[in-house]
């Protein structure tokens, strides 16, 4: 019985930093949209769209392709009221350089996880199978970033070669994610184990300067080339 009460309460602790990190990550990918904006000197009006197309943009894709309607984007107002605020406290405040380098880096890792977890979550429980699942938690993850390039008139960071690695660890997170629910071994605290793999990962990709695999003859070629 005490076994018990410990993992539920051990299950309980995670779902509450699960939601807590939600919003993290919810706050840090709109201030990503919102500082983008900035530089492109858009109005309120962008800076605010900006903001929640990349801190919801991915989740919506996922609800509505899993037939999850509303989206909770549009049911859960303290997520819009999340994106939305820190959108306009970038309006009315320049926050200083080092907040807007490792601190906001180290918060979109965290939603980064996150999101690919219960991205996967969401999508397995509404019926898709182990794959699929991993592709929406993959979509939750990265969709709103990409939302926010096309928007700003930019190449998606994720298709850039020369970005730290982002796709390829949200990627394997929702795929053990997956695996996990598929064999009926998953739970909230490991689920959170697994986010915080993916925040590690990105981290470690930015301090140490990793990047996704190239073609081996572009690398040769390119000395040519310059």
């Amino acid at each position: 019985m005490s076994l018990w009460m410990a993992s539920s309460n051990l299950d309980n602790a995670a779902s509450l930093l699960h939601h807590g990190g939600e919003l993290i990550g919810i706050v840090a990918f709109a201030a990503s949209g919102a500082l983008l904006s900035v530089r492109r000197n858009l109005d309120i009006v962008g800076i605010v769209l900006l903001a929640a197309a990349t801190a919801l943009g991915g989740g919506i894709i996922r609800d509505v392709i899993i037939g999850k309607t509303p989206p909770t984007a549009f049911t859960n107002l303290w997520l819009v009221a999340a994106a939305v605020g820190t959108a306009l406290v970038i309006f009315v405040w320049q926050p200083p350089a080092r907040l807007t380098r490792w601190p906001l880096d180290v918060t979109d890792a965290v939603g980064l996880g996150l999101f690919a977890v219960t991205g996967t979550v969401t999508a397995y429980d509404y019926g898709l199978a182990a794959p699929s699942a991993a592709m929406l938690g993959l979509t939750t993850a990265i969709g709103g970033g990409i939302i926010r390039d096309v928007l700003s008139g930019t190449v998606p960071a994720v298709l850039r070669s020369n970005e730290h690695l982002y796709a390829i660890p949200s990627l394997a997170g929702a795929a053990v994610t997956a695996v996990l629910l598929h064999l009926d071994v998953y739970r909230p605290w490991v689920g959170l184990l697994c986010a915080g793999s993916v925040t590690v990962v990105r981290i470690a990709s930015l301090r140490y300067g990793w990047h996704g695999p190239r073609p081996w003859y572009t690398k040769r070629e390119r000395p040519e080339e310059s």
